[in-house]
């Protein structure tokens, strides 16, 4: 008898095994038995969870490993993409452009969501923007076999893509969808905004009503689940996101440290400015001072709402993005600041390179793993201000350099 059937009631062996027979009967001749077992072996999860011998055989049979998945979990992320290049491309004129016509045609719609969930409107239809260009591509992986893909073959991280699988297998039994529908990212992202399988179990909502929480084919339920999940997470309603600044001369860049948190009234005091010249409208919000590309580039006081969007993706350039785009759709301008492109960010490798040469001069950051963390930005500041540098903390190829020079 087979490992499946082995821990299953006798009600259901018939039914099981005949459906085990039919996964294998289906292989291709090229079938990865690694894999196979790894379905077969699934299956008391499954089980177990709620899923029907029935669903799990219609979608396992004939399944084999997703080889743009295979590629793009193996690739190593060796260069970083610079901030400005990021937004030059999430927040581009014609994403802008494309946004308003959006905001226009579901006009009544991002209202009733906006009513709903307390969320503005422009927020929610940025993230679509950002995720999928407003449904363009919503990629094009069937997202239980990528998911089966990192389940099976994923060296890090392999319970958490089994919860999402089994999540995954949950949503087509439900019938919320069909599983030759569930397209979106080779790691399992789905739909128009893109969520994983938890966060649409989680989060996801049902707005015309029709008992399907329908994020790929229908576009008010999936700007109703965006809204839903921003409002979970602690959104303000009528309140940005943040802030661009102007900081004055002489300015303790020791205070932009990611962390600290004060009134915008409070950071005022220090001589902060909006870009725009305006006041900051509630002077008793609280903000903390984010400065994406060091003293190289523009400087923004970050307000709750931008933690809010880091739920969403937790990314500095993404949430800046995203807050951005919601400014640029309501009729707001570019960004005031000018990016010092020459200051490039490091890649992994640079960054242990950095972190070796910090440690040879005596700044310890620790061990150098190519990763920046409170010890390095302490170790970058204490070599800035060693040298008369600006002490922002930020890592870039232009720092690199002057460690270079220094032997």
């Amino acid at each position: 008898m087979n490992s499946v059937c082995r821990r299953l009631k006798p009600a259901v062996l018939g039914t099981v095994a005949a459906a085990a027979v039919l996964i294998t009967a289906s292989l291709p001749a090229e079938a990865d038995p690694g894999f196979d077992r790894f379905v077969r072996g699934f299956w008391p999860k499954a089980q177990a969870a709620g899923v029907s011998a029935q669903t799990y055989n219609a979608v396992f049979t004939g399944m084999q490993p997703d080889d743009d998945t295979l590629r793009l979990m193996s690739k190593q992320s060796e260069f970083v993409k610079p901030i400005w290049e990021y937004l030059d491309s999430a927040v581009s004129d014609t994403r802008v452009e494309k946004g308003r016509e959006m905001l226009r045609e579901y006009g009544a719609v991002l209202q009733q969501i906006e009513a709903r969930y307390g969320v503005d409107r422009e927020a929610v239809l940025a993230i679509w923007g950002m995720e999928t260009n407003y449904g363009g591509f919503m990629g094009k992986h069937n997202v239980i076999q990528a998911l089966a893909t990192l389940a099976y073959a994923a060296p890090r991280r392999k319970s958490f893509w089994e919860k999402e699988l089994v999540t995954a297998l949950g949503v087509v039994q439900a019938g919320h969808v069909r599983f030759q529908d569930m397209e979106g990212s080779w790691a399992g992202a789905m739909g128009h905004t893109q969520f994983m399988p938890s966060s649409w179990k989680a989060y996801a909502a049902d707005y015309n009503g029709d008992g399907r929480r329908d994020i790929w084919t229908s576009i008010p339920d999936a700007l109703a689940s965006t809204a839903n999940y921003l409002n979970k997470h602690g959104w303000q309603t009528g309140k940005t996101w943040g802030y661009e600044v102007k900081l004055p001369a002489g300015f303790d860049y020791h205070l932009a440290d990611g962390d600290k948190t004060l009134s915008l009234g409070e950071w005022g005091r220090y001589g902060i400015r909006r870009s725009n010249g305006k006041d900051f409208p509630r002077p008793s919000d609280n903000a903390i001072l984010v400065l994406p590309a060091g003293a190289s580039g523009p400087a923004f006081l970050m307000l709750k709402n931008f933690y809010v969007i880091k739920r969403y993706n937790n990314a500095t350039a993404y949430a800046l993005a995203v807050g951005h785009l919601a400014d640029r759709l309501i009729g707001g301008g570019p960004l005031e600041g000018d990016w010092s492109r020459e200051h490039l960010p490091l890649s992994r490798s640079e960054t242990a390179e950095m972190q070796a040469l910090l440690n040879r001069h005596g700044f310890s950051v620790g061990t150098a793993d190519g990763k920046i963390g409170p010890a390095t930005r302490r170790g970058i500041r204490a070599y800035q201000k060693s040298r008369g540098m600006i002490p922002d903390g930020y890592a870039s190829v232009v720092l690199l350099a002057r460690l270079k020079l220094d032997g």
